[in-house]
């Protein structure tokens, strides 16, 4: 009967260490997931902005348009950036989309500087106001974005989380990053 209950007693040690290992992998896993949907829910918020300008800067720009009828060259940038960021198959190509648009669009707020009767006008006062607010709301999101992005990305390169991350597929994460035209100021001609 000792042996009986030595046996029992290792069985019951190993019993337990699995049952703590299934708890601790099965707390691993949970937390990819929570990462993961959190960084997914914070894209969609940035969707939802990014949304509202692509509906926004159309308004602007045919609002804008006939009193800038030379600078084709920017309109058609925009609704080259806006076909891209609605056709993106992938979060890569959308966010390539997003700051073609951010391009096009610094480029259309310069244009609009050379020209002071447009300023006048409330419409586009209106609009660049809306457009205003949006950009920042943008900024604030993409912001939020990269911080969930950065605590699901130092999980999964974590020891002994890696190991969970690599056996259930849970690779890093891309952050939201400035296109590396942003740092350049753009060129506008004049006729």
């Amino acid at each position: 009967m000792n042996q009986k209950g030595s046996i029992l007693g290792v069985l019951l040690v190993i019993v337990g260490v699995v049952a703590l290992l299934g708890i601790v992998l099965a707390g691993s896993y949970n937390s990819f997931v929570k990462l993961s949907q959190e960084i997914d829910q914070q894209y969609a918020v940035i969707e939802s902005k990014l949304q509202r300008r692509y509906d926004l800067i159309p308004n602007l720009a045919e609002t804008v348009k006939g009193h800038m009828a030379h600078e084709q060259e920017v309109f058609g940038q925009i609704a080259e950036a806006r076909a891209k960021m609605a056709g993106g198959a992938t979060t890569d190509e959308r966010l390539d989309g997003m700051n073609q648009m951010e391009s096009a669009l610094s480029r259309l707020l310069v244009v609009m500087e050379n020209y002071p009767q447009l300023k006048a006008q409330e419409s586009v006062n209106n609009l660049m106001v809306e457009l205003a607010g949006t950009e920042n709301r943008i900024s604030v999101e993409r912001d939020n974005y990269n911080g969930f992005v950065q605590k699901y990305n130092t999980k999964v390169k974590s020891f002994p989380a890696v190991l969970m991350a690599s056996m259930f597929g849970y690779d890093e994460r891309p952050y939201f990053k400035a296109d590396p035209r942003a740092g350049e100021a753009p060129e506008i001609k004049f006729p």
